[in-house]
């Protein structure tokens, strides 16, 4: 059963329901602006204890999607699913065939791709009814989780000259929330370059792997939001910084690959009166999908490690204008992309995703 939703203040271009008996599936994709290309954004499967709140965060991270494209210039729209369910428990063959038929029902509107609880192999299932599929080998050649992850390590290190002056990560303390593919992958990059590193993770292999591999000392994860640190890094779930939480913060930086990590626009301002750099999501994460482009037009690694570098001076960017402005640089980042948006028609589009028809 497919039917539209609404959302709020017609922000959304399209967003649609589906629930599926037979496979046990109920999703949302929310599509939020297509103006720079197809919507491109991850498929994210989580227990959420009622509806409103999947649909709350497929709205959130669809125009996050938006954002983080336009800042990086690539030629996509905004858009992200979500499936209610637990990944562990809930997740079969049949219910991720009939996802990707709900994805095939958009015409190539929306491609999707691997997010928290899924991954590239569950892609692969999905390709079995949608072309509408990114981030398994026909593709993208490699993960880009990794990429990711460097995208986070460069701006975060952009962050760090804001507060500290330099650059220089050793000696420096990071706590980072959740080791999933990016965090464990920043795990390794910020111990290479000398950091102290603390994390935490629900999973125990997860944790386990990274204190084997990068010496990381492990955090439990209720105490990791307010560990004692010079840099935060949230690469879990998100809309973990709100009023309560900033608070009780005893870091100076947040560089994180978590997306949504305000809770609201306000929490933005809370962040900027308590003098802690603020590194914005959309900004910061944006290497996966930017790896994910290069790959697909068959670029060079040194064209695709060019590419990753950008992110860096663009968080740089960002932050030396909030400064400039005193203003939060959640507030410069949304303006910037608006400013990328707004500067764009739909005949600009200079890029068609291989799997459309």
């Amino acid at each position: 059963m497919l039917h539209l939703v609404g959302n709020k203040n017609n922000e959304h271009e399209k967003v649609v329901m589906t629930t599926d008996a037979d496979s046990g599936l109920t999703a949302i994709i929310a599509i939020h602006n297509t103006q720079l290309g197809p919507a491109v954004g991850g498929c994210r499967m989580f227990p959420y204890a009622q509806d409103d709140d999947a649909l709350e965060d497929a709205l959130r991270l669809s125009r996050g999607m938006t954002y983080k494209s336009a800042l990086a210039g690539l030629p996509f729209g905004g858009g992200k699913s979500v499936i209610i369910g637990d990944p562990r428990r809930d997740k079969t063959p049949a219910l991720l065939r009939a996802m990707g038929e709900f994805v095939n029902s958009l015409a190539g509107h929306y491609c999707i791709a691997e997010d928290s609880g899924t991954s590239p192999a569950d892609m692969r299932v999905i390709a079995e009814t949608t072309p509408h599929v990114t981030g398994i080998e026909k593709t993208c050649r490699e993960d880009p989780s990794p990429a990711t992850a460097l995208g986070v390590f460069l701006g975060l290190k952009a962050g760090v000259k804001q507060a500290f002056g330099h650059d220089t990560l050793t000696g420096r303390t990071v706590a980072i929330q959740g080791l999933g593919h990016v965090g464990y992958h920043l795990a390794g990059y910020l111990s290479a370059a000398g950091a102290k590193v603390f994390a935490s993770d629900i999973n125990a292999e997860n944790l386990l792997r990274a204190e084997k591999d990068f010496g990381i000392e492990p955090v439990a994860p209720e105490k990791i939001l307010h560990h004692t640190c010079d840099i935060l890094a949230p690469c879990a779930m998100g809309a973990i910084l709100n009023e309560d939480s900033i608070a009780k913060l005893r870091t100076q930086v947040i560089a994180g690959a978590a997306n949504n990590q305000l809770a609201t626009d306000a929490d933005d301002d809370r962040l900027k009166a308590r003098n802690i750099i603020y590194c914005p999501d959309f900004a910061i994460n944006a290497g996966g999908i930017v790896d994910i482009y290069q790959q697909q037009q068959n670029a060079s690694q040194e064209t695709r490690a060019l590419a990753i570098q950008r992110i860096g001076q663009n968080v740089a960017d960002i932050l030396e204008r909030a400064q400039g402005m005193k203003l939060g640089a959640q507030q410069i980042a949304v303006a910037v992309a608006e400013e990328k948006l707004n500067a764009c028609t739909q005949n600009e589009r200079v890029y068609q995703w291989a799997g459309n028809p």
